[in-house]
C-alpha cells in the first residue's frame, strides 16, 4: 500500500495537540507515513508561551516514518496555513490527509483514508475523502458518496486540490449563476452561503466553506464512512470559539472501514438521513459545526 504523506496544523493548545498524537501515533500505518506538520506564530507576545510549549512537544514526536516541523515565524492564521500547507504537500506528493490539532482519530483511521486514496485515485468525480460523519440515529452503509467537499479529518489529490478556488466572489457569482445556491446550501438546511457572504464582508477566515464551494461548483463527490474515525475534542470551551456540546460528538469506530469502489454517485438515501437530521431533532448541529469551522484560529 502507498501512504499519503500526513499534514497536521497546530498552534497554541498543547492539551490538544498530545491527544491528536496521541491516538494518530496508535494508527495502523503511522510507521510507514511521513507526518508534516505546520506550527503557527503567534499573534501577539502573550500568547507566545504557549506556541512555544507547543514546538517543544513537537520535537520529541517518535512513531512515525519520518517527522518534518515547519514553524511559521508569522501569524498565518488556520485559513492561510491550511491552503498553503496543503498545496505545497499535495503539489510535492500527489495526496495529502489533513488534520488539524483538536481531532482524534480511531486507529483505523490512516488505513481507511490511504485505502480510499487509492481507490478512487483516478476518479475525477470524486474530489476528497472525509473521515467524520453526522450523528445520526439509523444505519448507514459502510461508506457512501455526497455532494461536496468537507473538513474535519480529510484527504484529497493533487487533481482534487486544484480545484480550490479562494476567491470569494467568484465562488458566489458563479454559484449564483449556475443556479447552485440551493444545492450549496444542502437543499436548503444549512446556511452556507451566509457563511460565504460573511468571509467576503470579513466576518470569518473560513477556507472551508470556500473547498465546499470549489467541489459544488465542479460537481464533485466526497467519500464518507458509515461510522465516524474522527472526534473532535476541541469543543470544549479550550478555543476562542468552542464550546462543550455532545450533540456534535460522534463517537469513533473500533471497528475497521471496508473500502471498495462504488457507484459514482451521490447516494441519495444517505444525503437523506443526514439532511433529516440537520433539518430536524438536531438542526442546530450544522450552525454549531460551522460556527466552529469559521470561527477557528
Amino acid at each position: 500500500m502507498t501512504f499519503s504523506p500526513i499534514v497536521l496544523f497546530v498552534y497554541n493548545r498543547l492539551f490538544h495537540t498530545k491527544k491528536t498524537i496521541e491516538a494518530l501515533v496508535k494508527n495502523y500505518g503511522a510507521k510507514e507515513s511521513d507526518l508534516i506538520i505546520y506550527s503557527d506564530a503567534s499573534k501577539n507576545t502573550e500568547g507566545k508561551n504557549r506556541v512555544d510549549n507547543v514546538r517543544k512537544y513537537l520535537k520529541t514526536i517518535k512513531g512515525f516514518k519520518s517527522v518534518k516541523i515547519i514553524e511559521r515565524k508569522e501569524n498565518y492564521g488556520l485559513a492561510k496555513s491550511i491552503i498553503s500547507g496543503v498545496s505545497e504537500v499535495v503539489n510535492k506528493y500527489g495526496m495529502v490527509i489533513v488534520l488539524e490539532d483538536d481531532l482524534v482519530t480511531s486507529k483505523y483511521f490512516l488505513q481507511y483514508m490511504n485505502e480510499a486514496l487509492k481507490v478512487y485515485y483516478k476518479e475525477n468525480k470524486v474530489i476528497s475523502v472525509h473521515a467524520y460523519v453526522y450523528p445520526v440515529k439509523q444505519q448507514m452503509p459502510e461508506t457512501f458518496l455526497m455532494r461536496g467537499a468537507d473538513c474535519w479529518g480529510w484527504a484529497t489529490w493533487k487533481r482534487g486540490w486544484k480545484l480550490f478556488e479562494s476567491d470569494a466572489k467568484k465562488l458566489k457569482r458563479e454559484l449564483i449563476k449556475n443556479k447552485l445556491v440551493y444545492k450549496f446550501n444542502m437543499d436548503g438546511v444549512s446556511n452556507y452561503m451566509q457563511m460565504l457572504d460573511d468571509f467576503i464582508d470579513g466576518k470569518n477566515n473560513s477556507w472551508a466553506v470556500r473547498w465546499h464551494a470549489s467541489a459544488i461548483l465542479n460537481d464533485k463527490l466526497t467519500l464518507y464512512p458509515g461510522k465516524s474515525l474522527i472526534k473532535n475534542i476541541g469543543l470544549d470551551n479550550s478555543g476562542i470559539n468552542s464550546s462543550y456540546d455532545r450533540s456534535l460528538i460522534s463517537e469513533v469506530s473500533d471497528c475497521k472501514i471496508n473500502v471498495s469502489k462504488l457507484k459514482i454517485e451521490e447516494d441519495n438515501d444517505s444525503f437523506l438521513i443526514i439532511k433529516n437530521c440537520l433539518a430536524n431533532g438536531n438542526k442546530n448541529i450544522f450552525m454549531k459545526v460551522f460556527n466552529w469551522i469559521v470561527n477557528k484560529i
